[in-house]
């Protein structure tokens, strides 16, 4: 399993990369995955639109570069707005829910997020949200890992 986190990983820094590269100035954007969240955490708590599918959500959208400089707080003056994203609740309730006990509402975790990090792209406050969005819906990660999976195992069993 450990190799297929790994190559998971790798397969995020490569979508990230294709897709942000041209829209920020960083070299790379990270996601962040809480797949063992909940068992790290001793637990958690689901939002009140119910336990998540059994799927990876989304974490966070990071701007970073290959220093591993995380940049925050990029642009004070600005200010969450959430009637910007306001059509897309439904599907940031699914792909991008807190699991952050107490249950708040995940708008609480989109404003931090939006804040500290997307403040740092070159993303209006919809763009960074719908760009997170599209990759992650377009990344059918369960997918990868099984196919992963499969060819790890052919691998191995070739060797035999």
């Amino acid at each position: 399993m450990k190799s297929s986190f790994a190559i998971c990983s790798f397969l995020f820094a490569i979508t990230c990369l294709a897709a942000s590269r041209h829209a920020t100035g960083f070299e790379f954007i990270v996601f962040e995955w809480p797949g063992s969240y909940c068992s790290a955490k001793h637990g958690c708590c689901y939002p009140k639109t119910g336990k998540p599918d059994k799927d990876f959500t989304i974490g966070g959208f990071w701007p970073d570069d290959l220093l591993n400089s995380r940049p925050t707080y990029c642009n004070n003056k600005t200010i969450f707005r959430v009637s910007q994203i306001q059509d897309l609740r439904k599907r940031l309730d699914k792909n991008w829910p807190s699991l952050r006990c107490p249950s708040r509402n995940s708008q609480s975790l989109w404003r931090h997020e939006w804040l500290k990090y997307g403040t740092c792209s070159d993303y209006t406050q919809r763009q960074y949200f719908e760009t997170a969005l599209k990759i992650k819906e377009n990344v059918d990660i369960l997918k990868i890992l099984q196919n992963a999976e499969t060819s790890l195992e052919t691998i191995n069993s070739s060797k035999l």
